[in-house]
């Protein structure tokens, strides 16, 4: 074999080892780096386990101190100073040393540790002077140095009892912030263990510490206490939205949390409707229980609930992701961690960024990881220590491209329990709708975010604040509107005024209706009836002439000596877009289940650029029908209604079957645009059909020279495209003079097929060169006409009409310059 092919032989063989070698020793770095990091991970927990145990003995000192300080304070006499109590316990200690190591003991000194020595302490009164022995004289020196002793004995107390109070601080600090208040995995190894102590508010009746300052020194401190008694927090409810891409698991998630099936009872498993619900505290406690009992500081919920809007994900409805933004005092943004953000997670980032809302970021769908084993209901740091290993990897390598994505979109992010500034970065909680994994986590974070960050802004006032929210007829209560009462307090029989599409509308209250605590409002179900309902709280309001009611404008409250036209300039000031986007009597009718939906239809027709004349919420009767007829013969293009997830009576289809209206009905919106751009779609081919015989494009033609190939019927010509558009079946024309000598148009003939290159063309431009094949009875080239002749597209009215009905997307700026100049040289009118 020749030495080269042998070197190449063996470089292949040595080849495949090679690669093997690379791979074993990249295997090897990867399990040291890995051996590493598991080092320094346990050296780590092992040191914040010796701070652990440091930080419990000397709590359980403290707590020894306190308790021995009780006793011994209960055994003494009264009447004793400081010193003389605490000279007092040392000499019963060393008398019980001494009795303990059975020495002999002298009387003179058993009487003085026993303090039997007939020097009793002073004592105040004259009574108490009459019933104790005489106290020997002191000497001016023995005085000096007794009070010397007592003032730095005095000092030295001072100085420790600040010491505790120091510590006390940091210790209420640090049981303050609640995120670090646990070592997840130091708890779930010692679950069965008793919880470190750990005081986040002072007990007034507590005892003092050991070297604290007397009693009597603290007597000032209680009576301006008594003087100014703490007042309880009126906190409100607080406010949240949650937002997010369409089938992120926004409405699965609070079905989680509220056991009910919202979810699957929507149309197509999709939200379409905003909706509200009310966690009360009660459920809220239940909720996080799991996670509370893992703190080693129980954490307290100070709010009476919280109130939850869910918006729909899809891009149609970012005016309803918008109108819930506006009224949230915090959000939930959940992104699905299998997908990251998409289109309308980063839409709604830039709605909360606008509002400057604080939000945190829900990683749902943690359960989709490979091989995740769930735990129904479990905080998320102890799931996530249940898992395997690369498990774990995962799920991290997910959250840091996440982490990455919001850090494209200006945001800092890190998980929650990593989370040292809560208010400079954004929280990631992991959690999962299907298993509730994660779940007590997030709401124990928005609960504490809230009452911690948020306490003036969620402070109850009497000022009335609402909105309306959306705009719904419900069976056996009319057209009514669900609102926010976001402050304040509603009463059944109140005036109330809201923005109306037609004007003010003033009317009474005549039913305060909310769903049952922890079910949506927006599901058809009893209600609760109301006298009088308290901030903040979703409501459904029945009363009369609510139909034209604007959704996200605000609702006021008429009182006695207010100035009712004022306030209608007011409310009317908040008049939505939706007039704006109707055209009067021209265009296609819209009926929806609600204006929210409305709007939201009229947003995709307003960018598929196709006009409304007539709007509506309800189900479809037939004056409406009847409105639309009208359209029929002036614009059949625009004979037809689409309606959205409202009913057709029998009368309404009835009559227009008859009338051959066309309705298209779905109670998915996208189902809806689907069917409405597929009927667009057939009326432009049939209309383009219709009108391909009487369609003439323009275009200018000359001969090439020597290009005349037949000069007979049918003339074949070699030709070059001037300007327009050539196509087959256009009818052209040139210009020559007549018997009086006037130049007049001359017919030349139709075009039957146009080629290049021995191919068919369809289509030929400005500077092509073709061979023209053109029809014609009594023409021939060099009699009638020659090359010096151009020949033109013969158009007429009709040809324009039908170029402008169905053939406008296909002219160009250019091809209509060329047509008005025809018009003019023809008398086109």
């Amino acid at each position: 074999m020749p030495p080269k092919k042998a070197a190449a032989k063996a470089g292949a063989k040595k080849g495949p080892s090679s690669a093997i070698a690379a791979l074993k020793l990249k295997r090897e770095k990867e399990l040291e780096e890995e051996r590493k990091r598991k080092e320094e991970e346990e050296a780590e927990r092992q040191k914040q386990e010796d701070e652990e145990k440091q930080a419990a003995e000397a709590e359980k000192l403290r707590l020894e101190r306190i308790k021995e300080h009780k006793t011994t304070a209960e055994k003494l006499p009264p009447g004793l100073s400081a010193a003389q109590k605490r000279q007092k316990e040392e000499n019963r200690k060393k008398l019980e040393q001494m009795q303990a190591s059975g020495m002999k003991i002298p009387d003179a000194m058993l009487k003085k540790l026993q303090g039997d020595d007939g020097a009793e302490p002073a004592a105040d009164g004259d009574a108490e002077k009459a019933k104790k022995p005489k106290v020997k004289t002191e000497t001016l020196a023995q005085k000096k140095k007794r009070l010397e002793k007592e003032k730095a004995e005095k000092e030295a107390a001072g100085t420790t009892a600040k010491a505790a109070e120091e510590q006390a601080a940091d210790e209420q600090k640090e049981a303050e912030d609640w995120e670090e208040a646990a070592d997840w995995e130091e708890e779930a190894e010692k679950k069965d263990e008793p919880a470190p102590a750990a005081a986040v508010h002072e007990d007034p009746n507590a005892e003092p510490a050991a070297d604290a300052t007397p009693e009597e020194d603290k007597a000032p401190v209680k009576e301006k206490e008594k003087e100014e008694p703490q007042k309880p927090k009126d906190l409100r409810s607080p406010i949240c939205c949650v937002l997010g891409h369409v089938d992120t698991g926004k409405t699965k998630l609070l079905d989680c949390i509220r056991r009910t099936n919202v979810q699957h009872g929507e149309a197509g498993g999709i939200t379409q409707q905003i909706g509200a619900s009310f966690f009360p505290v009660k459920s809220l406690l239940e909720k996080t229980k799991s996670l509370n009992d893992h703190l080693k500081q129980k954490l307290a919920i100070e709010v009476p609930g919280l109130l939850v809007i869910d918006t729909p994900g899809h891009e149609s409805f970012a005016n309803l992701r918008g109108r819930g933004s506006a009224l949230c005092d915090i959000a939930i943004l959940v992104v699905d961690i299998m997908h990251g953000l998409e289109a309308q997670t980063k839409e709604s980032i830039q709605l909360l960024k606008k509002r400057k809302c604080p939000f945190v970021v829900a990683l749902n769908k943690i359960d989709r990881l490979f091989e995740w084993v769930p735990h129904k209901d479990m905080p998320f740091p102890l799931t996530l220590k249940k898992q395997k290993d690369y498990v774990k990897q995962e799920f991290r390598s997910r959250m840091d491209g996440v982490a990455a994505e919001l850090s494209e979109q200006g945001l800092n992010s890190c998980l929650y329990t990593e989370n040292k500034n809560f208010l400079k970065n954004v929280s990631l909680v992991p959690t999962s709708a299907h298993t509730g994994e994660g779940i007590p986590d997030l709401l124990m974070l928005m609960v504490q975010l809230t009452q911690r960050h948020m306490n003036a802004q969620l402070m109850y006032t009497d000022e009335l604040k609402c909105t309306v929210l959306e705009v719904k007829k419900i069976e056996g209560h009319g057209v009514t509107i669900d609102v926010i009462l976001v402050n304040g307090t509603l009463r059944e029989g109140d005036t109330i005024l809201i923005c109306g599409l037609n004007g003010p509308i003033v009317t009474q209250v005549r039913a305060l209706l909310t769903p049952h605590p922890m079910k949506e409002i927006r599901v058809k179900g009893e209600y609760i009836h109301h006298k009088a309902i308290k901030a903040a709280q979703g409501i459904k309001i029945a009363a009369t002439g609510l139909e034209d009611a604007v959704p996200g404008t605000p609702m006021l409250v008429v009182k006695d000596g207010d100035d009712i036209e004022e306030l209608q300039e007011e409310v009317m000031r908040e008049l939505g877009t939706v007039i704006k986007r109707t055209q009067g009597d021209f265009g296609v009718a819209v009926q929806a289940s609600t204006l929210g939906a409305l709007e939201a239809l009229l947003v995709f027709l307003q960018d598929s650029k196709i006009p409304v004349s007539t709007v509506g919420v309800g189900d479809l009767h037939k004056k409406t029908i009847m409105r639309v007829v009208g359209m029929k013969e002036k614009h059949p293009k625009y004979a037809v209604i689409l309606c959205f997830d409202v009913a057709v009576t029998k009368e309404a289809q009835e009559f227009a079957d008859k009338e051959e209206i066309t309705i298209f009905t779905a109670d998915i919106i996208y189902h809806l645009q689907d069917k409405f751009n597929k009927y667009l779609e057939d009326y432009t081919n049939t209309i383009q059909d219709k009108n391909k015989v009487s369609a003439v494009f323009p275009c200018e033609l000359i001969t090439l020279p020597g290009k005349a190939f037949n000069k007979k019927n049918p003339i074949l010509l070699g030709m070059e495209v001037v300007q327009g558009q050539l196509r087959v079946g256009t009818p052209l024309f040139a210009w020559k003079k007549n018997e009086n000598g006037k130049t007049v148009p001359f017919h030349v003939g139709k075009v039957e097929a146009v080629e290049k290159e021995h191919k068919p063309q369809k289509v030929s431009r400005k500077g092509q060169q073709v061979a023209v094949k053109i029809k014609t009875e009594t023409v021939t080239f060099g009699r009638q006409i020659d090359e010096t002749d151009h020949l033109w597209s013969e158009i007429t009215r009709d040809s324009i009409d039908a170029l402008k009905e169905s053939f406008r997307g296909e002219m160009e700026k250019e091809d209509w310059a060329i047509i008005l100049k025809l018009k003019k040289q023809l008398n086109i009118l």
